[in-house]
């Protein structure tokens, strides 16, 4: 009667089977977390046909003292020879960021999209960054 408890009962069992059993859990479970990695991975990693154009116009926007950034068109009231004052700055550059904002999203969705369309936004993009 004792043999058959002590067959059943895992704690007499080889500390190498045990070792087995655990070991082998555990690579299951890192061969699928990697599987599931891998497969996130490379959906992520697909780049569509504008997104090299689209990464170098933000790195020239965000690097310091950039001469490139949102603009837009020269107002009346500049031409006429009128100074602008803070405030119409301030709506002049809001409205300038505003414009580029949108016009980013538009190129990384058509570009996501893998659209050929992008390069028309980036081309568009360009042009309210100054470049």
């Amino acid at each position: 009667m004792q043999t058959a408890v002590s067959e059943c009962n895992p704690s007499r069992h080889s500390p190498h089977l045990m070792r087995a059993n655990n070991s082998s859990g555990l690579i299951s479970r890192f061969v699928s977390t990697t599987g599931v990695i891998l497969a996130l991975g490379i959906g992520c990693a697909q780049a569509g046909p504008c997104t090299a154009d689209i990464e170098k116009i933000e790195k020239v926007l965000n690097e310091p003292n950039s001469p490139f950034g949102p603009t837009a068109r020269q107002s009346v009231g500049a031409q006429l020879g009128r100074q602008p004052t803070p405030a119409s700055m301030a709506r002049a550059e809001q409205k300038a960021r505003s414009h580029y904002e949108a016009a980013l999203k538009r190129a990384q969705a058509l570009d996501n999209q893998n659209n050929p369309a992008c390069k028309k936004a980036v081309k568009k993009l360009k042009a309210l960054a100054g470049m």
